[in-house]
């Protein structure tokens, strides 16, 4: 993210000069939420005649030459590395749940890959048991199982409305919710900023390859959409990494859910999609269980911090 060297002592001006920090942050979470709602629906929409890997080059072209300068103008100093193996892996996993993501937008209603990709939260508990190395309770391990019911419900397996665009989406997370646990894994020996850029770096030329097989030479129109996915996505990590340094986490990750009535309302307008009553059912049965996780991760870390002041 472009912001994570912010705190909360930022001086702040302009339109959220006269609020608290924590409202601006808010703010700015639920922006964040709808500026990515709406990189969806441009990626659904385009989906139709240029391909994902394709969509995906010039999203990661785009950012990273919106990024470039504000981590030149920051100096090399953040940008050293001492291991560039790790980073590689990370933009691989990226680089496939990119692929992923784009092409359940491409085939499934937006309110259904949105309510999918919730499933992040959910994937986290495995992924960190594997690649963390940690212990999960009982309590979280039965919230999984039930966000997976909801799962169900949205894709209906064995139904008419099955497809694979949602076996997409929910791979999609999966590969997302790693990608999370190894910025975990490289935090502990590399800067945020070289996190950041050498994730852009790494994206950029993998996915120049299969973007060049399956290419199809953009019209005006296409291209400016193109860009603008790009542009948005660079916005939105901004906008978010801003409220995070002015909000605890733990109270924006309700927010996160906001990106849903925006889908269903852009879905609605833009595309004539009226999600399924078992969208709705299953989405909220998501939400709960990943909402219950995220509360229980705070309350345990919470909980160690005042164990070790003690100490």
């Amino acid at each position: 993210m472009l912001a994570t060297d912010m705190t909360s002592t930022t001086p702040r001006s302009g339109l959220f000069s006269h609020v608290s920090a924590p409202v601006e942050g808010a703010a700015l979470m639920v922006f964040t939420c709808a500026c990515f709602a709406g990189m969806s629906a441009i990626i659904r929409d385009v989906a139709a005649t240029i391909s994902p890997f394709e969509i995906a080059l010039f999203r990661n072209v785009v950012s990273l030459v919106l990024i470039t300068p504000f981590f030149l103008r920051a100096g090399m100093v953040g940008l050293k590395v001492d291991r560039l193996k790790p980073f590689a892996f990370r933009g691989i996993v990226g680089i496939l749940a990119m692929w992923s993501w784009y092409s359940a937008l491409g085939m499934i209603p937006l309110a259904e890959a949105i309510s999918l990709n919730f499933t992040v939260a959910l994937w986290m508990i495995p992924v960190a048991m594997i690649l963390l190395g940690e212990k999960i309770g009982i309590r979280r391990w039965i919230a999984t199982l039930v966000g997976f019911a909801g799962v169900l419900v949205v894709l209906q397996p064995g139904a008419d409305t099955f497809s694979i665009g949602g076996v997409l989406a929910i791979f999609s997370a999966l590969l997302f919710a790693t990608s999370m646990a190894l910025v975990r894994i490289l935090s502990k020996t590399e800067s945020p900023t070289a996190i950041v850029f050498y994730m852009n770096v790494i994206l950029t030329p993998l996915s120049l390859g299969p973007a060049i097989y399956f290419w199809t030479t953009p019209n005006w129109s296409e291209l400016g959409w193109l860009i603008a996915v790009g542009a948005i996505a660079s916005i939105a990590h901004y906008s978010m990494a801003r409220a995070l340094s002015l909000a605890e986490a733990t109270a924006l990750t309700p927010l996160d859910f906001t990106r849903l009535p925006f889908a269903a309302a852009i879905g609605y307008f833009a595309f004539a999609e009226v999600p399924a009553t078992t969208t709705w059912i299953g989405a909220g049965i998501i939400v709960a269980s990943a909402l219950y996780i995220s509360h229980r991760e705070a309350r345990l870390k919470r909980a160690a911090v005042k164990l070790t002041a003690q100490l």
